[in-house]
């Protein structure tokens, strides 16, 4: 008789890419980054989470045609995106949009993101970088991945009002809504781990 326990996808522990969207001189985004990934290890320590700084990459000024040949650095950084089970974009809002910058990067890539989940962080004005969350749904969905409903989002941040602990005016708010993004990225992320093994997508 077999005694070997069962095993599956789940076992393991998921591996969470968490993506830096701007690239801007004087950017939040790594103040926010660095809030929310204390909140993840904090709420989720079982999850090995990668920060992908994109200010920290060396992009192809063009995008290649599709069936290309990567570069060591283009084919290392394909490999994080496709390892990861879930991802989180933490990304301003420009112009009533996400960094041009962040869509270059997103659109390098394709089969990586499928039947994925994408959890969102957005900052901004008054809008508080919801805008920019509206038109990345549409971009990820192109990519067949699924989007979380509930996010975080910060209004009227800047680096005085934005701490190391969060937000100033309600830093238990945040990290209540931090934790109800990731029990939901937590989810999906390992059922379309399961589905993704037993049946290819």
């Amino acid at each position: 008789m077999n005694t070997t326990p069962d095993t599956t996808p789940n076992d393991t522990p998921l591996r969470t890419a968490v993506i830096i969207g701007s690239t801007r001189d004087g950017r939040l985004s790594p103040t926010v980054a660095d809030w929310f990934t204390t909140q993840a290890r904090t709420h989720a320590p079982e999850t090995h989470f990668d920060v992908i700084d994109l200010a920290d990459l060396d992009l192809p000024d063009r995008h290649p045609n599709w069936g290309h040949q990567h570069t060591p650095d283009q084919a290392e950084l394909a490999a994080r995106i496709a390892d990861a089970d879930a991802y989180v974009v933490i990304t301003p809002e420009y112009n009533h949009s996400f960094p041009a910058h962040l869509k270059h990067f997103i659109d390098l890539h394709h089969t990586e993101w499928q039947a994925k989940p994408v959890g969102f962080v957005s900052y901004g004005g008054v809008a508080g970088g919801l805008r920019a969350v509206e038109q990345l749904r549409l971009v990820f969905a192109e990519l067949h991945c699924t989007t979380v409903r509930d996010g975080v989002s910060f209004h009227r941040a800047t680096a005085d009002h934005f701490t190391p602990g969060g937000p100033a005016d309600d830093p238990q708010g945040a990290a209540g809504a931090a934790k109800a993004m990731l029990d939901q990225l937590d989810w999906w992320a390992h059922a379309l781990r399961t589905a993704r093994a037993a049946r290819p997508y």
